[in-house]
C-alpha cells in the first residue's frame, strides 16, 4: 500500500477502518449491496451482521446461494477482469456493517502486502471447499439433512470460538430455496426437529449441539422424513369387498 510497508501493515486495522479506496457502508435487513447483472467494481468484507447471495434465472426463479456472516468476503468476482458484472444480488439479512473496497485497491492490498494475500486466499479456499461440500450435500443428502447442515452454518458450528446459538431471522421459504425443497416440506422437518429436541424457535430459531451431533453421528432416527407416516385405515365392509374383487 501508498506509504504502508509490509512490516506496518495490519490486515485486522485494514478491514476494520477506512482509507483510500475503502468505505464502511451501513445497511438495513433486506437492503441490497448489489444487484445481480449490475458492474463489479468492488470487493466487500462484514465486519458485522449477515447477508446472502441469492440469483435469478431468466424464468424469474429465485434461489438462495449462500448465506454471508461476520469475516466473510463477497463480490470477488469483480476481480477476474474487467467490465465484469455480478452473477448474484447480495443482500442484508440482518443490520450490517460492510466494508467497500475499490477493485483497484484490493488487487493493489493483494499484490503488496504478502500476509494481507496469504489471509485472503485462505479464506476463497476455505469456501471452494465448503462450496464443493455444498454440492456433495445437494447430490446425495436428503433434504431433511440438508436442512440440519444449513442450520449449523447458520449458527456457525464448526467456526472458531463459541457458536450462536440463535440463528438470523429466515423464513421457512427461505430455507427451502436454500436447500432445494417445498416449503411444506421444511415445515414439516422443523416441527420433527422441534419435537426431537434439536432445536427451539417463535420468533427466531435456536439450534441446540444435539442437532451437531446427530449429523456428526449419522443418528437421525430411522423413522425419518421425506413424508409423513401414512397409517393404513381400519377395515370397513366396502374395502373388504372391493379388495375381494380385485383377487
Amino acid at each position: 500500500m501508498v506509504g504502508e510497508s509490509s512490516r506496518q501493515f495490519e490486515t485486522a486495522k485494514f478491514l476494520a477502518t477506512e482509507g483510500a479506496g475503502r468505505s464502511i457502508l451501513h445497511y438495513e435487513a433486506k437492503q441490497i449491496v448489489f444487484a445481480q447483472g449490475s458492474a463489479a467494481d468492488a470487493v466487500f468484507f462484514i465486519q458485522n451482521g449477515r447477508a446472502k447471495l441469492t440469483v435469478v434465472s431468466k424464468k424469474g426463479k429465485e434461489a438462495t446461494v449462500t448465506m454471508l456472516a461476520t469475516g466473510d468476503f463477497f463480490g470477488e468476482e469483480s476481480m477476474t477482469g474487467e467490465g465484469g458484472l455480478r452473477t448474484a444480488t447480495a443482500s442484508a439479512v440482518s443490520i450490517c456493517i460492510v466494508l467497500r473496497i475499490e477493485k483497484e485497491q484490493m488487487l493493489l492490498a493483494l499484490h503488496e502486502q504478502h500476509m494481507f494475500s496469504d489471509f485472503f486466499m485462505k479464506f476463497i479456499l476455505v469456501r471452494g471447499i465448503r462450496t464443493q461440500a455444498d454440492l456433495v450435500d445437494q447430490l446425495f443428502n436428503s433434504s431433511e439433512r440438508r436442512l440440519a447442515r444449513t442450520l449449523l452454518l447458520m449458527a456457525d458450528f464448526g467456526k472458531p470460538g463459541e457458536p450462536n446459538a440463535l440463528i438470523p431471522p429466515v423464513t421457512q421459504e427461505e430455507l427451502a430455496e436454500m436447500i432445494g425443497t417445498t416449503r411444506s416440506r421444511v415445515s414439516f422437518f422443523m416441527n420433527r426437529f422441534r419435537k426431537l429436541g434439536y432445536i427451539d424457535y417463535t420468533d427466531r430459531i435456536r439450534v441446540h449441539t444435539s442437532l451437531l451431533n446427530m449429523v456428526l453421528h449419522d443418528s437421525l432416527p430411522e423413522e425419518n422424513a421425506q413424508r409423513p407416516k401414512l397409517l393404513d385405515p381400519p377395515p370397513s365392509r366396502a374395502r373388504t369387498a372391493r379388495r375381494a374383487k380385485l383377487v
